[in-house]
């Protein structure tokens, strides 16, 4: 039986949509530690079960209101029904009935080497949350499902993503089978969306089609960056709480969830360049892939996502790899060495991808993070009935490997840079910081500033203002 949306649910997602995100940090999402408890893991679900539902309504709201008939398109229709769909099973996820008893312990601070953690709590409260500000939604009983009081909604929000429970004895088993449904809806909603991407730009290619569009504006531009962003957020929050829930099963103490406390940048960094590589050689018919010199110390580590770091790499990689074989053409011998040089500052780590493939004219260098824009002759078509979770990226097509990358690097408040010598060379200049304690989520209302700079050039206004989409996330 196929899922239907019910006017009802539109409504209740509306409503939860009236309602800013909370913005998590690196340290918050490490203060679990390697084996967080039944308490702090049951404290954590709630923070998911009103924060994921708050992210997931801004996407079906934006998805809904997106101008000039992209809305409207099957590809993007289909997708809002998943974040619909997810929305409704997280908010009707039945919650625990717990004694009084239970429900002020885990409201009580842990104690861990005898000292108090109620400073811990009180330091990591998310920093997106105004002292007074009111974050649920209104009418809330305190589980996220707007069945209380409205006059609770002037009150100080004591919502956080971290905050560990007292655990002074053994907790009842109904917390440690709440925590398992909750990490399996997780899981369950993670699947369903792990062809976003690609469903997307599915309906980005049939938009362009009807409207006879050769490239997307920069009201497009603005909602893909906002929506991919938001996605990076949606995924780190999902993608972590299950591992922490499976986190008994790891024995990698550098790991907490997908987290490495010590992310090895030349291991990531020559993994990425032996695939980039292999990729490079299939789609040519290559015997040997141009080679790639990696300038990086062994000992360079620091706490970030690995599995973003290698998708930053892999992407920028492929793009240097595929301009130097075009440049020189595929019957070459010896192609031009491209380089990476990392450098670790006391600040920032900086990844410096340099390739002889000919550089690109300055003023294409904007175009260069324009999704579906690319310089592949023809952009490659999706079937929308096959299973995009099993889906092969190709070498190139459909420019999105740029525009994502540098959304992945700025999520965490790094950033990517294009510095382009026509005629001779390009480089992919990629920072990424290193204290977790200011490596917070990035609103993704920050992700269009550029946007906005070229609507205020042109005295306009940027259309998401008129669809209530200031709340960042």
């Amino acid at each position: 039986m196929s899922w239907k949306r019910s006017e009802r649910l539109m409504d209740t997602i509306k409503h939860y949509s009236n309602f800013p995100a909370t913005g998590v940090s690196l340290r918050q999402m490490v203060q679990f530690g390697e084996k967080p408890s039944t308490g702090t893991l049951f404290r954590a679900s709630q923070f998911l079960s009103e924060e994921l539902p708050i992210r997931l309504a801004h996407r079906v709201q934006e998805l809904s209101d997106l101008p000039d008939g992209l809305n409207e398109m099957p590809s993007i229709c289909r997708v809002r029904d998943w974040y619909a769909q997810s929305f409704e099973e997280l908010v009707e996820l039945p919650r625990p009935n717990l004694s009084t008893d239970i429900k002020e312990r885990l409201l009580r601070p842990a104690k861990r080497n005898g000292k108090d953690q109620s400073m811990i709590i009180k330091a990591t409260q998310n920093p997106s949350i105004k002292q007074g500000q009111y974050r649920s939604a209104p009418g809330t009983n305190g589980n996220g499902n707007g069945n209380g009081s409205k006059e609770s909604k002037g009150a100080t929000s004591s919502r956080r993503y971290y905050a560990a429970a007292d655990d002074g004895g053994d907790w009842p088993p109904e917390l440690g089978a709440y925590n398992t449904k909750f990490a399996d809806t997780l899981e369950k909603i993670k699947r369903r969306h792990d062809s976003v991407v690609t469903t997307v730009a599915q309906g980005i290619l049939e938009w362009k089609r009807k409207r006879q569009r050769m490239q997307i504006d920069h009201n497009i531009q603005a909602f893909l960056d906002r929506f991919y962003m938001s996605r990076i957020g949606i995924r780190m929050l999902i993608g972590q709480h299950i591992a922490l829930t499976d986190q008994r099963s790891r024995s990698d103490p550098n790991y907490v969830g997908i987290i490495c406390t010590k992310t090895n940048v030349r291991e990531l960094a020559q993994e990425a360049i032996e695939n980039a590589r292999f990729v490079c050689e299939d789609h040519y018919g290559l015997f040997d892939a141009p080679k790639v010199q990696l300038v990086c110390n062994s000992d360079i580590s620091f706490m970030y996502v690995p599995g973003h770091l290698s998708h930053m790499l892999f992407e920028t990689l492929k793009n240097s790899l595929r301009a130097v074989v075009e440049r020189h053409g595929q019957d070459k011998e010896d192609f031009p060495v491209t380089k990476v040089i990392v450098a670790e500052g006391k600040e920032d780590i900086t990844i410096k991808i340099s390739d002889e493939g000919g550089g690109i004219p300055r003023s294409s260098i904007p175009l260069v993070w324009t999704y579906m824009y690319t310089t592949v002759d023809q952009t490659p078509s999706l079937d929308p009935d096959f299973n995009k979770s099993d889906f092969k990226a190709p070498m190139a097509g459909f420019g999105y490997g740029l525009p994502i990358s540098r959304l992945y690097a700025r999520y965490f408040g790094g950033d990517l840079k294009l510095i382009s010598m026509e005629g001779f060379l390009a480089s992919k200049a990629m920072r990424l910081k290193l204290s977790g304690q200011v490596s917070r989520e990035v609103s993704e209302r920050r992700q269009v500033g550029d946007l906005e700079e070229m609507f205020a050039e042109k005295g306009e206004k940027p259309w998401w203002r008129n669809v209530g989409m200031d709340e960042g996330v």
